[in-house]
């Protein structure tokens, strides 16, 4: 009986100790296939916040707080089942559709950039409401609205990153993706709407450097916007671009995938100093390249069927 015992506690050790690696892949898995949707990420920070632009200080909070819950919903209930589905049924149509993703980001990506060429991004449609509340709910459905879109590309990028494990893994990774992402994105997007406001009550205190300080932070945020716009529009383009050369090298065109291995490593060997650091950006701005002439294309197209 002893020794039944102690053989139904190695075999819990065991159990624990293989539960807790497959945790650490988990938690792995998860960190990696969110990296790979950075530019995303980025785009919908820098999106954001133009949501609660004209409303009352007091609401750009709760309406934050609101986007996000709807980012969570759409993550968890309507694009977590479909992933799942997908990746069970027809996983072979997981590549193309990451591919239409990238795609539409590269046109995204390129529309900014059309934008910014011709002195903007033309005029925008807006909404009048004589009731606050009825302006807020809708602002809160346009950018849950859009969030889905954004919120897809995320969850197909890291869906196609672990689509060979388990549908258990699966599930879990697709949800700490979309949780984690969701949290960090739109505690960063609170942060940048109140920075303004944090500015303006450090400008009101004794100190002379604190009062320097927050007039700093009021001064600084046109540029923080703009440089994040910037950074959001790079990171489209060179995400969407990457997405695509990898996804044709899947479906058997290699040749512009490793066109850009080639120069990045050529460039890495120029430069072994920081190798991996300039084939890292060699790569990255090949794919920067290639998601702006896709997205240049796909634009244009648009804009003639448009016309």
């Amino acid at each position: 009986m002893p020794g039944g015992l102690v053989a139904l506690l190695d075999d819990i050790a065991a159990l624990t100790k293989l539960a807790a690696a497959s945790l650490d892949d988990v938690g792995a898995a998860a960190g990696k296939a969110g990296s790979k949707a950075l530019g995303v990420v980025v785009d919908d920070a820098a999106v954001t916040p133009r949501y609660v632009t004209g409303l009352s200080p007091k609401r750009e909070l709760p309406i934050i707080g609101k986007i996000a819950l709807g980012s969570i919903r759409n993550k968890l209930l309507i694009l977590l089942p479909a992933a799942l589905l997908l990746s069970a049924f027809a996983p072979w149509a997981i590549t193309p559709l990451l591919m239409c993703g990238g795609a539409f980001l590269c046109f995204e990506g390129a529309e900014k950039v059309i934008g910014a060429f011709q002195g903007g991004h033309g005029a925008e449609e807006t909404e009048t409401f004589d009731d606050p509340a009825h302006l807020e709910q809708s602002k809160v459905a346009g950018a849950v609205r859009t969030d889905l879109i954004l919120s897809a590309e995320i969850m197909a990028i890291a869906l196609a990153d672990v689509a060979a494990e388990p549908i258990w893994e699966q599930a879990i990774v697709l949800a700490i993706v979309g949780i984690g992402i969701t949290v960090g994105v739109y505690g960063v997007v609170g942060l940048i709407v109140k920075l303004d406001d944090i500015g303006l009550h450090l400008a009101k205190k004794s100190s002379a450097a604190v009062r320097a300080t927050g007039r700093g932070m009021v001064k600084a945020m046109p540029i923080v916007m703009e440089v994040l716009a910037i950074v959001g529009t790079a990171a489209m383009l060179w995400v969407g671009g990457g997405i695509l050369l990898h996804g044709a090298e899947v479906l058997g065109w290699a040749t512009p995938a490793h066109i850009v291995h080639h120069w990045g490593e050529v460039a890495a060997h120029a430069l072994p100093a920081i190798g991996g650091l300039i084939g890292w950006a060699v790569g990255a701005l090949a794919a920067g390249i290639v998601g702006l002439v896709v997205g240049g294309v796909l634009a244009l197209g648009i804009h003639k069927i448009r016309h």
